[in-house]
């Protein structure tokens, strides 16, 4: 495994002055997964270098040659010799095309600024070509994102070759005690930057408060801004680490950037130092903290307004601080984990555990399900997703394909269902990648024909399906999903459903239960460990991909609800998807879950043996005492210690009241209940168990669930 990555020509990887992409680059290298399998390729003129895996491009430069074209081609040269899995590059959409040309394995591009200001992608022809020749184009900053898409008639189709991933810095203890009475100016001291606004108002700042100082750190040869005053410091270019140490002390610092920064590393630094932060409602830079100040006006009166304000009220700075730094998360570990998410979506990653498969064969895996490409994020956290992490972090290789987006997609005067058009796609995927296995999850438009047709393309070709719905008789749509199931059923090996196989309508053979997949991607919260605003949470919707409340439309459950919440009157419920509360999703609905200590799991339908929404791995993974009902008889799976059963409404109410009052004891069920659900119903686990039923492989995994 072998990752290279190409800086932007004279990016100076090295400490006397490193730029925005060198950092990023060093510090999520250094805590990396893949840490010893990468190299960073570069050129400067500093002989130092931020790190020992660094390799600086050396060539000879030529009269009317591009120094841009013949610094891309010296590292081709050097990358024939390498043979990386995947190259990186920062900031350059132009060497893409150079590239592409004669390397043909993975290719990612991080984009650090605006494209629209970027040569190789100022067009839409040219980001349109951009998509077509790289695997994955990063962005810094959603702001980034929302540029490089402008003017596209349909962003949607190629959203899925996208991802985000923000600058990250350190996290230290901070003694707020220790902070001085410091304003600080970090960066290039020009008027893009604003420092003429910061100058001509910290002027005024410090002849009102002469016992605040001001320390500006940076320079600018190519633009004179020249402010004087006993108490403002001019310190010129530091290396980061100094800038970091400093923050500790500072109580105020200004980032009032006249320019859209794609980001903003500044604000981010000051944020994990707990300092208050003012910046400007420009570019990347609102998204660097959630609750810095915002200038919606950028002028000396503002600024010198807003500064002001936080030096008489002391309170308000001290709690704007403290704020700043609990809730900064863009940390190198935190960030690193994400960049390897991505990586790993492509690279077989390293493996969390050692395990067998025909003699440690590494499967080709063609996953066909919804990836809800269409709907921008707001269904992220899917089964489909879930099993897709297990399958690679098993070390395999899997193909995606998004049959809803592909029908979505195509839909035409001749074709006017779009599934022609999938039958097609998935066949010539299936050409192209040579699978050994087909996962189909919900697939009901994939033909019969369609299946034949891959088996005669590969005689060994095992196939599989995963359901997730209700099944049993007094759950909904019973007869309908029932048939869904048994659709293609003689052209699939094995069945796995997330209900007890017992309650389909017809015996199926090679059908079996699997749990709803837990993630620790996913699932990130611990709410055990926090004493939450809210008692109990309860989400619910009239169909995801609708993703609004239907007028006239009436879920049972609601009932049900109004029932509890009547029952309880002091206790705070948190209820969304009835009584004109729309539901959540995507990260509002992480936000939402996050506030309530308990969480009731309650299904459409009457409950039925084994059968949950995904909900449960929502609700046990982010670490709520939940509640569900006893019918549904998974104390076979998951202990008492671990989850809490009721029988009825009664019981219910009785025992939410107890937890509510013993916390100490509610809170050590749900830690124990998430730990044993990410422990033994994870998407790694669940995705193994799968795979070792269709290759017929002992696993070394302990399935609890299928005792």
């Amino acid at each position: 495994m072998k990752i290279s990555i190409l800086l932007p020509f004279k990016e100076n990887f090295s400490p006397n002055y490193a730029g925005a992409v060198s950092l990023f680059v060093n510090d999520t290298i250094n805590h990396s997964i893949y840490k010893k399998k990468i190299t960073v390729f570069g050129n400067t003129n500093y002989k130092n270098f931020l790190s020992t895996n660094y390799n600086n491009i050396e060539f000879k430069k030529k009269i009317f040659s591009s120094t841009n074209k013949l610094y891309v081609e010296k590292f081709l040269d050097i990358e024939s010799k390498i043979s990386s899995d995947l190259i990186e590059v920062h900031n350059r959409p132009s060497y893409i095309s150079i590239i592409r040309k004669k390397y043909h394995k993975l290719l990612f591009l991080f984009l650090h600024n605006d494209p629209l200001q970027m040569n190789g992608s100022r067009s839409v022809d040219d980001r349109i070509k951009l998509l077509q020749n790289v695997d994955k184009i990063i962005f810094n900053s959603e702001w980034c994102r929302k540029k490089f898409f402008e003017d596209f008639e349909n962003k949607s189709k190629y959203l899925d070759k996208t991802d985000l991933c923000y600058q990250s810095t350190s996290k230290i203890k901070i003694d707020f005690n220790k902070k001085k009475k410091i304003i600080s100016f970090v960066g290039k001291l020009n008027k893009a930057k604003g420092y003429d606004l910061f100058g001509n108002a910290i002027i005024k700042i410090l002849d009102k408060y002469p016992d605040w100082t001001a320390n500006v750190f940076g320079d600018e040869p190519r633009e004179k801004l020249i402010f004087n005053h006993k108490n403002l410091y001019l310190f010129g270019f530091k290396n980061n680490q100094y800038i970091l140490n400093h923050l500790k002390k500072v109580s105020i610092s200004i980032v009032c950037s006249r320019w859209e920064e794609p980001f903003g590393r500044t604000s981010l630094e000051a944020a994990s130092r707990g300092s208050a932060v003012i910046i400007s409602n420009r570019g990347g830079l609102p998204e660097t903290s959630s609750v810095g100040i915002k200038l919606n006006e950028l002028s000396t009166k503002s600024l010198f307004n807003e500064i002001e304000k936080l030096i008489k009220n002391k309170k308000q700075l001290l709690f704007l601080q403290q704020q700043n730094y609990k809730k900064f998360k863009f940390t190198h570990k935190y960030i690193s984990k994400i960049l390897d998410n991505i990586r790993n979506q492509y690279l077989t990653p390293i493996p969390l555990f050692k395990f067998n498969v025909k003699k440690n064969k590494i499967l080709k895996i063609l996953h066909l399900t919804n990836f809800n490409r269409r709907f921008d994020g707001r269904l992220q956290y899917n089964t489909g997703r879930r099993l897709n992490n297990g399958f690679v972090r098993l070390g395999h290789n899997v193909l995606t394909l998004s049959d809803r987006d592909i029908i979505h997609d195509n839909k035409k005067i001749f074709d006017p269902t779009g599934k022609n058009e999938l039958q097609k796609s998935i066949i010539q995927n299936f050409k192209n990648f040579k699978p050994d296995c087909v996962v189909l999850g919900h697939v009901d438009s994939i033909n019969k024909s369609t299946i034949s047709e891959l088996r005669n393309l590969n005689k060994n070709l095992r196939i599989c399906q995963w359901f997730l719905d209700p099944i049993h008789k007094d759950g909904p749509d019973y007869i309908k999903n029932n048939d869904r199931i048994s659709n293609n059923l003689r052209n699939i090996d094995f069945t796995f459903l997330t209900s007890c196989p017992s309650l389909l309508r017809n015996k199926i053979n090679n059908s079996f239960f699997i749990p709803n997949p837990s993630d620790t991607s996913f699932e990130i919260l611990k709410n055990y460990e926090v004493n939450c605003p809210n008692d109990i949470f309860f989400a619910m919707s009239h169909g995801v991909h609708r993703g609004v409340l239907k007028y006239g439309k009436y879920d049972n459950r609601e009932k049900f609800i109004k029932k509890l919440i009547k029952k309880n009157s002091k206790i705070i419920f948190d209820i969304y998807g009835m009584d004109k509360i729309q539901p959540v999703w995507g990260n509002d609905f992480i936000e939402a879950i996050s506030k309530s200590q308990m969480g009731l799991n309650l299904s459409r339908g009457k409950p039925a043996k084994y059968y949950s929404s995904d909900r449960i791995a929502q609700l046990l993974g982010n670490g709520l005492l939940t509640f569900i009902d006893k019918e549904t008889q998974f104390n076979d799976l998951i202990g008492k210690d671990s989850i809490v059963y009721y029988s009825n409404l009664d019981d219910l109410s009785y025992k939410i009241n107890k937890y509510k009052k013993d916390k100490k004891q509610a809170k050590k069920i749900a830690k124990k209940g998430r730990n044993i659900y990410l422990k033994y119903f994870n998407s790694t686990i669940v995705s193994d168990y799968m795979l070792s039923k269709l290759f017929d492989y002992k696993s070394s995994n302990n399935f609890i669930w299928t005792k």
